[in-house]
């Protein structure tokens, strides 16, 4: 039975911890922004932490390694190159086809006005200048706080994905000596089993990176496939625009569906319709059978789990949650495996005792 100082002690360091615990969770919800950045550099660290170990491996008949920065680089300017390349294909039609389309609005809108007025849906006609001067303005009726608002995001987006890039090269470059540092506060028994487990998550995350390659290249194709046998225009830069898209839950492939109905209404409004329902199909497709069965295969995360963890992260943090959900269940995957054999170990040497 416990004395009254023991109990004392006892009381003391529980109310302590809870406290110190509340601090702490206090601490990072009002970083939450900074936690996010450094939480995204993590996993893109962890995804490209296989690739990097290849190009760095020592290749027979060359005694010298790649240097490990070197190897970040280059996989940094591949991407870059990449990214380039894409905005120079998508960019050019793009410009071509709104200015097509700006040219045809006026035409297009008396058309529909047209259409309402015979159907008695509109008592008389009015001008493209009017019905935009008529539009909701919003709550400020400020454009110029409005373009500031958005200047000012993007500007914040572009330092962050800055950031972003600096730390991912960092952790790349100390993460063997962080957790070298790291293992050190586990105990000595439990620290090959904590080396499994971070192996496993790093497997995991590097294996969720590949599955959006591979997602994306599918609904590229799929995207150039049907668009170009519909004889939509500029086919190829809307299964780009699709592709990349696919990377982005929930928003993505809505934003490749519209972009390629935009396309089509300049040839006809049947050719949209046709187009839209393809891109609706494939985006039923994509989230309810591509998406869980592919990311079952590769990350080894089960299709309930894609789809919970795909709400959970939508409804936390909206896009950005939705996007780093399925790496997230990943690693949880992997921290509850650990534990549940954890403690089949403990009870196997309470009963050997």
């Amino acid at each position: 039975m416990l004395s009254d100082r023991d109990y004392t002690r006892r009381m003391i360091q529980t109310v302590l911890t809870v406290a110190a615990v509340a601090i702490v969770l206090a601490i990072l919800w009002a970083a939450r922004e900074a936690v996010m950045l450094v939480y995204v550099s993590a996993l893109i660290a962890m995804g490209f932490s296989p690739l990097v170990k290849l190009i760095e491996r020592r290749r027979a008949g060359n005694r010298r390694r790649v240097p490990r920065w070197l190897a970040i680089l280059s996989i940094y300017a591949v991407i870059v190159g990449v990214v380039a390349l894409l905005g120079l294909m998508i960019i050019p039609p793009l410009v071509v086809q709104g200015q097509m389309l700006w040219g045809k609005l006026p035409a297009e809108f008396n058309k529909l006005q047209a259409f309402l007025i015979r159907y008695k849906l509109m008592t008389h006609r009015v001008t493209l200048e009017e019905a935009v001067q008529s539009a909701p303005t919003g709550t400020s009726g400020n454009a110029v706080g409005t373009a500031l608002v958005a200047i000012s995001s993007l500007v914040g987006g572009v330092f962050g994905l800055i950031t972003i890039l600096i730390l991912t090269f960092y952790l790349l470059i100390e993460a063997g000596a962080m957790f070298d540092y790291l293992v050190r506060f586990v105990p000595a028994e439990r620290r090959g089993d904590l080396a499994l487990a971070a192996r496993q998550a790093v497997s995991k995350v590097s294996a969720w990176l590949r599955a959006q390659f591979v997602l994306a290249g599918v609904m590229g194709a799929f995207s150039a496939i049907g668009l170009g046998l519909m004889g939509v225009p500029y086919f190829y830069v809307i299964a780009l625009i699709a592709a990349v898209g696919e990377t982005i839950p929930i928003v993505g492939p809505v934003i490749g569906g519209v972009t390629a109905v935009a396309v089509a209404v300049t040839v006809s409004t049947r050719l949209a319709v046709m187009v839209g329902a393809y891109f609706l199909i494939l985006h039923q497709l994509e989230a309810n059978v591509l998406v869980p069965k592919i990311m079952e295969r590769n990350v080894g995360v089960s299709p309930v789990a894609v789809l919970i963890a795909l709400l959970f992260g939508g409804a936390l943090w909206g896009l950005v949650g939705a996007i780093l959900a399925i790496p997230t269940a990943a690693i949880l995957s992997v921290i509850v495996e650990e534990f549940a054999v954890a403690q089949d170990a403990g009870r196997q040497r309470i009963k050997a005792v």
